[in-house]
């Protein structure tokens, strides 16, 4: 998550705009290529045993993108470091 003080509203959305359609390419991407690896597993007849394990290991990734979307999205680090400056304040005589 990068600073974002002194962005214009205009600024944030794009940004926002962007990492969602990150987001969606990361989980548009991990439907088709899944998909496809988990056709050859059942296709090979072996049963669904390799294709399990990458889409857990991807799924887990995808995870990260989505959590740390969903958080920047609630400007999760702006909203901490105004806590702690509040905390600051009242510690101050």
């Amino acid at each position: 998550m990068s600073d974002t003080t002194g962005m214009s509203a205009e600024q944030m959305a794009e940004r926002r705009a962007k990492a969602l359609v990150g987001l969606l390419w990361h989980l548009g991407a991990y439907i088709i290529v899944n998909g496809f690896m988990w056709f050859l597993d059942w296709w090979t007849g072996e049963g669904i045993q390799w294709a399990f394990w990458i889409s857990i290991s991807w799924g887990i990734g995808l995870l990260f993108h989505v959590l740390a979307w969903f958080l920047d999205g609630r400007q999760f680090e702006r909203r901490l470091t105004q806590h702690y400056l509040e905390k600051e304040r009242q510690a101050k005589p």
